[in-house]
């Protein structure tokens, strides 16, 4: 998609004005006539600003990747760097310690970033609805493409705060000001957002000629992902009163429809997903885009996760965040006939010299010795790792590039890549309809697509190994075998599969609260981890109160009490 006109929204959008006062205050730089805007051209352009606008994230209000919301707030990863006071803010998600009046950045900005996004796909919805079909024949499919767009706003912000202010292109300003977070009901409020998903299923194409662009299989699983999360049905203490089976139906629906497609598969090794020169392939169903050397000065790259590169490595030098716990490197070790150890993984500290492990740790974790992104040429080194007196020795790797790829760029200390951020990949259908099945009292159904899944990590050796050839690790993973696979025996595989397939991508906080279990793993995950990470002494999930972020203050303050702020905050 083209780049023109990629800020005619910001001297346009004066539309949505519920963000915060700042953007009430914007003065546009020129005045554009509705004549200006609503011509078939124009339309494209906002469309493309629409795309743009999902993007638009850096270190300090994050959109694309979650690691501080869903990977350093759950038991995969701690926040690393130079001690605690190193990007203290992120400090505090670690240790649930939200309470604080001085917290004015990282999710105040991601809520605001959020907002921008729909109030870029609010202006161009009202723009197209304003031209008529005859003048603008892909209407429907780029207001498919906007409600799709729109509809992952929402969704992100509703599992990030729960009780968001939902507002539309049909809202005058006024209205917009009069609309509270507490409008819709808890479930009311995900059926408004699946609304925007079923308009862009029932109006996308199936195949876009331009990658990138949402389609009508995208829509779908999105649609399905959602009815997954609405399925857990909360209270208003945030805990799991019921599972409904009329949603979990709907997911399996939704997700056959993206599997019988035939559209997708996943990538023949693990590595090709976190690799540049893979992107858009069979696996990736809706993903960010970025570019590099594209005619701008430092092109359209992703900085999110520019502080999480080792930062003792001479190619890097900056900064060491998002390392992985000792409770993860654990988990990924298997018993004798290449199963997880459920009950016994946390037993002490796994030896990656003798245990058995699940391949997908070398793709994962950086490990002294092992190869470093791929490149046997160069192994990872613990000298690397900046402060392993607070945070160990592992670093993670999914999110990094190696130096030399033309997708790699450093700005000061900084850097940013324009690798891809997959939103939703083909294994996430799979798990989901996985998942779906097992609650549903189906969980014969789910065996095979989570051995897919096991069968795909036991064919990704082939890029992991050392410079003589040999493995790093000991690896040995098999299916999980038909007998004793009781609901509760595949529910827990489940739950441990989606953590090692998605480990330090960030949603493992986020499953933990929609299956209503983040209180008691987290707390227990805590309890161990004290006795190897001291700076986590004073760390504790209270229920109730952690599942979600406080609202942002100066949005209570801005609408003079109007937005309810979370329980417990």
């Amino acid at each position: 998609m083209t780049k023109r006109w990629i800020y005619i929204t910001l001297a346009a959008s004066l539309g949505f004005l519920g963000a915060c006062e700042d953007m009430l205050d914007y003065e546009p730089k020129g005045a554009l006539t509705a004549g200006d805007v609503t011509t078939p051209e124009n339309a494209e352009a906002l469309v493309n600003a629409a795309y743009a606008g999902v993007g638009n994230d850096d270190m300090i209000g994050p959109m694309t990747s979650m690691w501080v919301y869903g990977s350093v707030r759950s038991d995969d990863a701690y926040k690393g760097g130079g001690g605690v006071a190193d990007v203290a803010e992120v400090n505090f998600y670690e240790q649930y310690n939200l309470t604080q009046a001085n917290l004015n950045f990282m999710h105040p900005n991601t809520w605001e970033n959020f907002y921008r996004a729909i109030s870029r796909a609010n202006l161009a919805i009202r723009t197209i609805n304003n031209i008529s079909d005859a003048d603008f024949p892909m209407k429907n499919t780029r207001l498919g493409e906007l409600r799709f767009l729109r509809g992952h706003s929402y969704f992100m912000l509703k599992i990030l705060f729960k009780y968001i202010p939902y507002v539309d292109e049909t809202m005058t300003a006024e209205q917009i000001l009069q609309t509270s977070n507490r409008v819709y009901s808890n479930d009311e409020l995900w059926s408004k957002i699946g609304e925007d998903f079923e308009f862009a299923m029932d109006n996308l194409p199936e195949n876009q000629p331009q990658v990138g662009r949402a389609n009508k299989f995208a829509a779908a699983a999105y649609l399905a992902k959602l009815r997954l999360y609405q399925a857990y049905e909360q209270n208003e203490q945030h805990q799991v009163v019921n599972i409904n089976s009329a949603r979990l139906q709907e997911v399996v629906d939704l997700t056959q429809m993206v599997i019988s497609s035939g559209k997708y598969a996943l990538q023949p090794d693990f590595a090709e997903n976190f690799l540049y020169g893979y992107d858009n392939g069979p696996e990736s169903i809706f993903a960010i885009q970025y570019s590099i050397n594209d005619g701008t000065s430092l092109g359209r790259i992703s900085t999110v996760t520019g502080l999480n590169y080792p930062h003792g490595a001479p190619q890097y030098g900056c900064c060491g965040f998002h390392q992985p716990s000792q409770n993860l490197a654990n988990a990924f070790g298997t018993d004798a006939n290449g199963l997880p150890k459920f009950d016994t993984f946390n037993n002490g500290i796994i030896n990656f010299a003798t245990a058995t492990v699940d391949p997908r740790v070398d793709h994962t974790i950086g490990i002294d010795g092992h190869p470093y992104k791929y490149n046997p040429a160069i192994p990872f080194s613990n000298s690397w790792v900046r402060d392993p007196g607070v945070y160990g020795f592992f670093q993670s790797m999914k999110e990094q590039q190696l130096a030399d790829c033309p997708c790699y760029k450093k700005e000061g200390p900084f850097i940013g890549t324009a690798k891809n951020i997959d939103i939703i990949r083909y294994a996430d259908v799979l798990l989901w309809q996985a998942e779906a099945y097992i609650e549903l009292g189906q969980q014969d159904l789910a065996l095979p697509l989570i051995n897919q899944i096991r069968q795909r990590a036991a064919q990704s050796t082939g890029r992991t190994k050392k410079a003589d050839g040999t493995d790093p690790s000991n690896y040995l993973i098999r299916p999980y075998p038909a007998t004793n696979w009781t609901q509760d025996y595949a529910r827990q595989a489940l739950q441990w599969e989606r953590r090692l397939e998605f480990a330090m991508e960030s949603p493992r906080f986020f499953d933990l609260v929609r299956w209503g279990i983040a209180e008691p793993t987290l707390n227990a995950y805590l309890a161990v981890e004290k006795t190897r990470r001291t700076f986590l002494n004073n760390a504790r999930f209270t229920a109730g109160r952690d599942e979600y972020l406080p609202i942002p203050q100066r949005e209570i303050t801005f609408t003079k009490g109007l937005y309810q702020q979370n329980p417990g905050f």
